[in-house]
């Protein structure tokens, strides 16, 4: 099973950036209700992609940066990338059902 990792803004461009598979950034905040039902969709997400995604989770409050630089408006939020190349943005939580349309809509089978 894929866990999903943790990062910082100072880890992103060798996490996220540099990694050869994409890269499904979770975005959430510690305060935010949603990110809270949102977790285990992505823990769930990450087990049923793994074998062809990364997922990492990144706190917005103490990342400001990476917020910015992917234009984070609200939290729960998602950006899929590929070699540093924005391929999809979801913001909003998202049950299993709809995580797994999104993923697949950008992944390969």
């Amino acid at each position: 099973m894929s866990k999903v990792l943790t990062i910082t803004d100072a880890e992103f461009t060798n996490e996220v950036l540099s990694a050869n598979p994409p890269v499904l950034v979770y975005f959430w905040a510690s305060w935010c209700g949603p990110c809270r039902l949102m977790s285990p969709s992505v823990d769930w997400a990450a087990a049923e992609y793994g074998d062809r995604l990364k997922i990492v989770k990144m706190e917005i409050d103490p990342n400001p940066e990476t917020v910015a630089k992917y234009q984070v408006e609200g939290v729960p939020a998602l950006r899929l990338l590929k070699a540093g190349e924005l391929l999809a943005a979801s913001e909003g939580a998202l049950n299993k059902d709809k995580l797994g349309s999104f993923l697949t809509a950008h992944l390969p089978a």
